[in-house]
């Protein structure tokens, strides 16, 4: 007997919860009476998390001109909804474990994945659209359904994987085949029972489509295109062994030219292993 997106959701559901700080953080910024000071407080009750949050604001993920010596501080310069957005990327990385190996190499995994945020950032940045945070979480985000696959059902997704590497598909694509959906779905539907926002939810629903209609274009465009680049880039990867094609809608809406990838890419590398240390710390 197959097994439906919402059963599989409904069977980890407990597994896969999001750590009291973030559910803290979210009631103070959704408080229109709260304060940054407010903000800044929720955060230094979690040491780990107040160091890895300092770290970030201290890397060239910001480049910041000084030095930011308290949390505070880091609230100030970063923004509030910015900074609920660092702190969901920086929670997600701890709650996964024992995904079969031989099915992904999770280094890697997170490697692919922080990439993929640094990228839609950087081309939201250059769009000079507001937060740039939640395009970072988006790349962070966009394969977390493949992680629930691999660790909870693992015998289809090797067969998934298998498929792809015989016929030379796409690994989303012999997820469809094998298990009736694929990860994205499953990330969305994740996402939606930790109540993320649609704005998140529904571009990592969307990355790998081509036909369907997005309701937030240009965070599906900026995603897809991210994760197009840093394929090609073979930077980590989520299990895909070959770089899904760059659908030119998406490539027109994110507002990118061939000659803006060489220095992309180069800033893509300065970033990444900073920030892969502190959030996979």
């Amino acid at each position: 007997m197959s097994t439906t997106v919402a059963q599989l959701i409904a069977k980890v559901r407990t597994v896969y919860s999001l750590p009291q700080t973030f559910h803290r953080l979210q009631e103070v910024v959704q408080n229109p009476d709260s304060s940054m000071s407010d903000i800044g407080e929720v955060l230094m009750a979690d040491q780990a998390l107040s160091a890895r949050i300092l770290q970030l604001a201290n890397s060239s993920f910001y480049g910041f001109p000084s030095r930011i010596e308290t949390i505070s501080h880091a609230v100030t310069m970063i923004g509030a909804e910015q900074m609920v957005a660092l702190v969901q990327g920086t929670c997600v990385a701890s709650i996964f474990s024992r995904v079969p190996r031989e099915l992904v190499n999770m280094e890697l995994f997170w490697r692919h994945s922080i990439a993929c945020g640094v990228t839609a950032r950087l081309v939201a940045a250059r769009r000079r659209e507001p937060n740039t945070e939640r395009f970072f979480l988006l790349g962070l985000l966009h394969d977390i359904g493949r992680l629930v696959i691999f660790q909870h059902l693992p015998e289809q997704a090797a067969a998934a994987v298998e498929l792809a590497g015989r016929e030379q598909r796409l690994l989303f694509q012999t997820e469809n085949t094998i298990l009736g959906f694929d990860h994205a779905t499953v990330g969305y539907d994740l996402l939606r029972t930790w109540k993320l926002p649609a704005r998140l939810c529904e571009p990592i629903k969307m990355h790998h489509s081509y036909t369907g209609s997005s309701l937030y274009p240009i965070e599906t465009a900026i995603l897809h295109t991210a994760d197009v680049i840093v394929s090609a880039m073979r930077c980590g990867s989520s299990g895909e062994r070959y770089v899904p094609p760059l659908h030119a809608p998406h490539w027109d809406l994110a507002g990118l030219g061939a000659e803006m990838i060489p220095p992309l890419e180069k800033e893509i590398n300065r970033q990444l292993e900073e920030v892969i240390k502190t959030i996979l710390a």
